[in-house]
This record gives C-alpha cells, sequence and structure tokens, in this order.
C-alpha cells in the first residue's frame, strides 16, 4: 500500500501503516495535487451518489467494503467492535454512499472518542469498494456523516490521514487546536475540525475507543 497514514489495532499492538480506500488514490497522485477536488462529490457528474445511514440489514455490506478496500480483516474487525461498543458507537454516525444501482460502495464511520475531557468524535475507518475508488463515493459518505453529526450537536472530530485529502472537508492539523494523538505521528497527519463555528475545538490528549488498541 502507498502513501498516507492510518491507524488500526491488531489486539494490543498498535500499527501505524499506508491507507486504503479512496484516499489512497488521492494520496498516490498528492505531489502532482492528481486529485479529485470536486466541492459536490454526492454528484461529481461521472457517479451521483446517494448516502445514508447504515441499518441492520447493511451490516454484511459495510464488512464488505471494509474487506475489500483495505489488506487485512482489520478495519472490518475494528467496525464490528465499535458496533458492540455502546459507549463508542453512535446511532446515525456510520454512513454509506450508494451508487445508482443500488450497490453500497463507500462507507465512513464516526465514533465516540474524547479529547482531553470533552466529547468529540473519531472518523475512522473510511472505505471504498476498490472498482468504486476515485469517483466521489468516500467523499460523499465522509461529507454525509459530519452533516449527521453537526445535525446531532456534535463540535470536535479528528482524523489520522493524508494531508491531502482531508482539508476539502475542513480538516487542519490537530496541533493548531491544541490536540495531541496518544502515539507519535507526523504532525500534518493527526487532523481535526470543528463543526460548529461557534463553539472552540475540544483541547488535550485524544482518548480513542478501547477497539482501536490505543
Amino acid at each position: 500500500m502507498r502513501g498516507g497514514w492510518r491507524r488500526c489495532a491488531a489486539g494490543a499492538r498498535v500499527t501505524v501503516a499506508p491507507m486504503n480506500a479512496e484516499h489512497t488514490e488521492h494520496s498516490k497522485h498528492a505531489e502532482n495535487a492528481d486529485v479529485d477536488d470536486t466541492e459536490n462529490d454526492v454528484d461529481t457528474g461521472r457517479t451521483a451518489w446517494t448516502t445514508r445511514p447504515e441499518t441492520a440489514d447493511d451490516i454484511p455490506a459495510v464488512r464488505a467494503i471494509n474487506l475489500a478496500a483495505f489488506p487485512t480483516a482489520l478495519e472490518a474487525d475494528l467496525v464490528e467492535a465499535l458496533r458492540a461498543d455502546r459507549e463508542a458507537w453512535i446511532d446515525g454516525l456510520s454512513l454509506l454512499a450508494v451508487a445508482p444501482d443500488g450497490r453500497a460502495a463507500g462507507h465512513a464511520l464516526l465514533t465516540r472518542c474524547r479529547v482531553g475531557t470533552e466529547p468529540a468524535l473519531a472518523l475512522a475507518p473510511c472505505a471504498v469498494l476498490p472498482e468504486y475508488q476515485g469517483q466521489g463515493a468516500g467523499t460523499a459518505a465522509v461529507r454525509a456523516a459530519l452533516d449527521a453529526a453537526r445535525a446531532l450537536g456534535e463540535n470536535t472530530v479528528v482524523v489520522l490521514g493524508h494531508p491531502g485529502y482531508y482539508p476539502r472537508f475542513g480538516f487542519a492539523p490537530a496541533s493548531g487546536f491544541g490536540i495531541r494523538a496518544p502515539f507519535d505521528v507526523p504532525d500534518e497527519a493527526m487532523m481535526a475540525l470543528t463543526l460548529d463555528p461557534g463553539r472552540p475545538a475540544a483541547t488535550g490528549t485524544i482518548q480513542y475507543p478501547a477497539a482501536f488498541g490505543v
């Protein structure tokens, strides 16, 4: 796998590895800025994506997306562990991007974490079926997840990802907000945003759900 960073858990062992899913395609060409920077990726002119929250019937499709998008089952297993964690899981914040043929192609998940003493959200994982990568499915799913979180009154969101991809959603280096990762990571890869411009971001060290293994 090439470019970028993602945080995944393997039991008690935490590894930093290259990203996959749609943002792998962005990372391959980041130096040339050869990325899909369409302002409204729900309808890119190539694929018109429908977005919706995950339902119980979607659980197999969500697992299939994450299994196909990443080289191991770590992310698919992480989603299942987070779904079983009543403190981490928030109904309505597991979002799918659905192709015109009705196939679920992209997935983005926000779960409860803490920054310092304040509640926040962690964006992870994000995944797109390989045959739909580069068509805006990931962007549509992420935007839908952030919109859903905003509607619930959430504010601070953190993500560990490629700095050439996530700023399109409003993410910026977390250090500028006074937010720190609980592990060593390049400053530009740990990002945050606030969903409500009238509220300050939470500050302090990120505390991930137990399923992340950190």
